[in-house]
């Protein structure tokens, strides 16, 4: 089900003390999530270009990985949608949804009139482990098809996810022919549902997001090749750091208004440089030469496919376009060689090290 706010109840204020900040509770901060630089950096590098195709996260138990996916999109400008629209069509969308269609005047005079446009934050769809595909997908409106003798459609969390993230937790639990259909709809932006006599087709771009701790398995090879970016998390060692991961959700705990006001300046930084890196990526350079690099590194690691060039080229560019160059660089490459390829290697069980120490020995002897 989609995410839903908390909300505070009133607290009086004490010694006339202006009245404590009424409403929905802020997420945690993005900014203040200690660690984790794997996880961040390739939620921002599919937030800045989301075909990059999203990011699988595997890790412990307790280690902020929902906590990530909600901060960060609740730290994203509002986005504008068409009032009414199920799944929340941008106003100057040109697409096939009816409700972004511009409609004739009153009087059949003049210019036609363009919906309605309202703001809204964007979307965090939960998807829960015991969806049903026609939960998911959508369905026939049954209560419209008994009351009033029509076939209707029924959105499902894939119109609801539309523009915003569809987040998966446990995703190496879910069924595999659902984790197919979402997959094939997050490659191509597109739902198609075709029973019980409808056939309907709407648009479903998200930045997908599946997480999972590594003990209860993991997904099968073609399924986990299909997620653009793949980052390992594990608990935090450093006892200097455990110590600030506690002090700090302890002071948000206690006061996540005071605690969101702490990080604002940091918050509105990173906010206005994503804002810089959208709209910059499409200027952004990729030589040919750096391109040619990053085929030499998959053939090097034995990549089955072209996914590995595809999603090293496209987060190479988001990356050098958030840090505000028109350039990609092999040094971009070299960053996020281990986020995009990972996951992407053949499994050998003669093998003695580990996926990230083979792309690590690969990229000093390719990208040197």
């Amino acid at each position: 089900m989609a995410t839903e706010t908390e909300t505070l109840p009133p607290r009086p204020a004490e010694n006339g003390a202006t009245p404590a900040p009424q409403g929905p509770v802020p997420p945690y901060p993005f900014v203040a999530i200690v660690g984790q630089a794997e996880l961040k950096l390739g939620l921002i590098l599919c937030v800045v270009n989301p075909t990059i195709g999203g990011v699988m996260v595997m890790g412990h138990r307790g280690t902020a990985k929902s906590t990530a996916v909600r901060a960060l999109a609740a730290m994203l400008p509002p986005i504008k949608a068409v009032a009414g629209c199920p799944y929340s069509c941008a106003p100057e969308a040109d697409g096939f949804c009816e409700h972004t269609r511009s409609h004739d005047s009153p009087n059949g005079k003049g210019q036609p009139r363009k919906p309605r446009a309202i703001t809204i934050p964007v979307p965090v769809v939960d998807l829960p482990l015991g969806a049903t595909e026609d939960r998911v997908c959508g369905t026939l409106d049954i209560e419209r098809a008994l009351t009033q003798g029509v076939q209707a459609f029924a959105p499902g969390l894939l119109a609801r996810a539309n523009r915003g993230f569809l987040y998966i937790d446990e995703v190496n639990l879910l069924e595999d022919h659902l984790v197919d259909v979402l997959l094939d709809v997050a490659a191509s932006g597109v739902n198609v549902v075709e029973r019980e006599g409808i056939s309907i087709r709407h648009p479903a771009r998200f930045v997908l997001v599946g997480s999972g701790n590594p003990e209860e398995g993991d997904l099968r090879p073609q399924l986990l090749d299909r997620f653009g970016l793949h980052a390992r998390i594990t608990t935090i060692t450093n006892v200097d750091e455990r110590v600030e991961i506690v002090k700090r959700r302890r002071a948000y705990d206690a006061d996540p208004f005071a605690f969101a006001a702490t990080w604002e300046k940091e918050t509105a930084r990173l906010q206005r440089k994503i804002k810089q890196a959208q709209k910059r990526l499409p200027e952004v350079h990729l030589p040919d030469p750096v391109l040619y690099k990053i085929a030499e590194l998959c053939v090097k690691l034995e990549v089955d496919g072209h996914r590995g060039e595809l999603t090293l080229s496209r987060a190479a560019t988001a990356l050098a376009a958030f840090e505000g160059r028109n350039e990609v660089r092999v040094d971009d490459v070299r960053r996020i060689a281990i986020l995009a390829l990972r996951h992407r290697l053949r499994k050998d069980p003669l093998e003695t090290q580990d996926d990230a120490t083979r792309i690590e020995r690969a990229v000093e002897e390719v990208l040197a």
